[in-house]
């Protein structure tokens, strides 16, 4: 694969320099090689395209350390090859754990060092598709994290479905980000200029859905002292988002399909039909083609709405997408929190990859701000995590708080240490159960709120630790 390699190579030997030169070059390498660091750095600023970095470790002025740091604050993704003598083992191992990908001993074998220099630029080009899909889909689809196969399925699909004016059935358990997939279709459709406004059927009393939807006119019923405009009206143009379109009662869901096909509706008490241009992207966490057999769902509406199905995967079946949601909601809430640095140690990331996540990506984002407002330290370890994260099982983010509580009461636990590091996993678990609310955390734990945010306050300002992180 040497035509799709470009290094640059530090060596300050000259008869070396050049042997290596000329060995990678007749293999169809791209090699510009430089005697020091600084020019050989200055090169890679100018020059995106290399790969890979081939740097001696020991040399006058910039040694290959200076050069591992200098190659990765311009690119983090591109590769860094050490060559030591026979006697630098240990500093190679150290430039190993500071980040390099390989390093050899002189002689070096060139053989050896093409294999070496393909697992590497193979690595590192795929790292680099990778970061380019992530930016250019940042770009188009906003908040939405991932880069599993599943995931990169959604976002081509959503790259073909968000321009047109189709109708979409988001399908996708609670907390998988089914809002995020109907804002970002909306923002990359020719309706962006236009108002995006969603609706919660499920949080929406049965008996004002329909004004909520369609509006009303003064006095069609008791409370109604004004004219009201409706979500479909106020969407003109836009895109309405209907959440949880499975709870939507049978009525309601005769004249939702009344509106889909003909374009216009009247406000409650209203005579007149009033038209409206609107996208229609509806979401479930339910079965429909199971509530149409049942007959909790009208079929000619479904059949309505799933003109395009998108179907977004459970945070289990994508694990792979763990570690970089984690690490990017720990940027982003440490960085609104004054807490930058903070990471993941291997063993805890470890175990977020292992455990259940039956809230999904919102479950994670939960627990993660937990641990940003309770941990004091700059790296969570293991200890850090609630007890059944850290024994890979995951919490039961969407059951009611005291029926998550009462099911944590239940399932045996072993000890995490002393009584304080007991007490903070108590708080860190309410905090999760509850996605963040204090007042609810409270309750839970059955201590007063300024109690608990008295603990809170000790945790950020005290740097209390747990002695077994």
């Amino acid at each position: 694969m040497g035509e799709n390699v470009h290094i640059i190579l530090i060596e300050d030997d000259a008869s070396q320099r050049n042997s290596y030169t000329k060995a990678l070059t007749k293999g169809g390498y791209r090699v510009d090689a430089f005697a020091e660091g600084e020019a050989a750095i200055e090169h890679l600023r100018q020059n995106p395209d290399v790969v890979l970095v081939i740097t001696d470790l020991m040399m006058p002025r910039m040694d290959g350390f200076a050069v591992l740091d200098a190659a990765r604050s311009i690119d983090p993704e591109v590769g860094v090859l050490m060559i030591t003598g026979k006697d630098e083992a240990r500093p190679a191992v150290d430039a190993m754990k500071k980040g390099a990908d390989d390093y050899m001993t002189k002689p070096v074998d060139i053989f050896e060092l093409r294999k070496r220099i393909d697992t590497i630029a193979q690595k590192r080009l795929l790292s680099r598709r990778v970061v380019d899909l992530e930016r250019r889909l940042g770009e188009k689809f906003g908040q939405l994290v991932g880069r599993s196969k599943p995931m990169e399925t959604l976002f081509r699909q959503m790259e073909l479905v968000a321009p047109t004016r189709s109708s979409v059935l988001i399908v996708g358990e609670s907390g998988t980000g089914k809002e995020l997939v109907a804002n970002a279709l909306h923002e990359n459709s020719p309706r962006r200029a236009a108002r995006f406004l969603p609706i919660n059927c499920a949080a929406i009393p049965a008996e004002i859905l329909e004004s909520e939807l369609f509006g009303h006119e003064r006095g069609s019923f008791t409370g109604a002292t004004g004219r009201k405009l409706g979500k479909f009206e106020l969407a003109d143009k836009g895109t309405l988002f209907l959440d949880e379109i499975g709870e939507l009662p049978l009525e309601m869901q005769a004249k939702l399909l009344r509106v889909l096909e003909q374009r216009e509706f009247m406000r409650v008490g209203g005579t007149e039909s009033i038209r409206v241009d609107i996208r229609l992207i509806a979401a479930t966490n339910q079965d429909l083609e199971a509530a149409v057999e049942q007959g909790r769902f009208r079929s000619d509406l479904y059949y309505r709405l799933k003109v395009v199905t998108l179907t977004i995967p459970p945070l289990r079946e994508r694990a792979e997408d763990i570690p970089v949601l984690a690490t990017h909601f720990l940027q982003t809430l440490a960085r609104e929190n004054g807490r930058e640095g903070m990471r993941f140690s291997a063993e805890a990331m470890k175990a977020l990859m292992t455990a259940r996540w039956e809230g999904n990506v919102r479950e994670l984002r939960n627990l993660v701000e937990s641990l940003v407002v309770l941990v004091p330290n700059e790296e969570i370890q293991l200890a850090d995590l609630p007890q059944e994260y850290a024994a890979g099982g995951g919490a039961v983010a969407e059951q009611a708080p005291e029926r998550a509580a009462s099911s944590a009461a239940l399932r045996p636990e072993r000890p995490v240490g002393t009584m304080e590091a007991i007490e903070r996993q108590a708080i860190l678990r309410a905090l999760v159960q509850t996605g963040g609310n204090r007042t609810q955390a409270a309750e839970i734990l059955g201590i007063g709120l300024r109690t608990l945010q008295r603990k809170l306050k000790e945790y950020r300002e005290s740097g209390i630790v747990d002695p077994e992180s």
